[in-house]
């Protein structure tokens, strides 16, 4: 089996020993750490089959390349949760529930917005092939495990994407400072896809051309705008909030 990604952190190779341990070939720990958390995660590894190697902190540096460690790197297959967007929508356990995220190149944001998505119950993330980060060592350290539940779905055309998904019946939300309806104006219990543009430049003209309905957070500070990933979080929650109010 060829290792074609490395999990760094004791967070990326729990949640990876939890949800495909089969897809991990070796396990490397430092050497000299034998508290709880690293006797655990050993134990843990062992009873999956996994190889665990303790090896000095030289080498676990250089596995992660520059990357925080924690005294733990993984060699693992990586993972594929979903071919494409209909695979997503014809399994997917209730209304469709999706985030778009339109220029987000910034591993920390793409690592943050997939672990709220895995919170808030997101049946996948869609970001544009040329304007996506990929699913590097950063992005799996602080999604803490999201990027092995979440399906990442990376696609040549967004518009084309988005009129897909309105032709099977999921209302596209963009979000825009510069709208006049507010998050709380959406219906979120019907099948929704919440799109979120890169800080700064927002989502490119075709994708806004291409939304249903524009609506901005409201802010009641100084600030003008929040970080896409929090912006993200907000929209997220407030879909789980309909869903799930009685």
């Amino acid at each position: 089996m060829a290792a074609s990604q490395v999990l760094v952190g004791f967070h990326a190779v729990a949640a990876r020993l939890r949800h495909a341990p089969a897809s991990i070939k070796d396990i490397y720990v430092e050497e000299a750490r034998r508290d709880r958390r690293m006797l655990t995660l050993v134990e843990q590894a062992q009873a999956a089959g996994c190889k665990v190697h303790p090896v000095a902190q030289t080498r676990l540096d250089g596995l992660a390349k520059g990357q925080r460690h924690q005294g733990v790197v993984a060699l693992a297959e990586s993972l594929e949760l979903a071919m494409d967007v209909d695979e997503v929508l014809d399994d997917a356990d209730g209304p469709a529930f999706l985030l778009v995220l339109d220029g987000v190149t910034d591993p920390h944001n793409l690592g943050a917005c997939l672990r709220t998505a895995d919170g808030a119950g997101v049946h996948a993330v869609i970001a544009p092939r040329d304007r996506a980060v990929g699913l590097n060592t950063t992005v799996q350290r602080v999604a803490c495990g999201a990027a092995d539940s979440v399906p990442y779905l990376t696609v040549t055309n967004l518009a084309r994407t988005l009129r897909s998904l309105k032709e099977r019946g999921v209302w596209v939300v963009g979000t825009d400072d510069e709208a006049t309806e507010t998050m709380y104006d959406v219906d979120a219990r019907q099948p929704i896809a919440w799109v979120m543009g890169a800080e700064g430049e927002g989502m490119r003209r075709l994708t806004r051309e291409t939304c249903d309905q524009l609506v901005r957070i409201p802010m009641q500070g100084s600030v003008e705008s929040l970080n896409v990933s929090v912006a993200s979080a907000v929209c997220m929650y407030e879909t789980l909030r309909q869903r799930v109010a009685k």
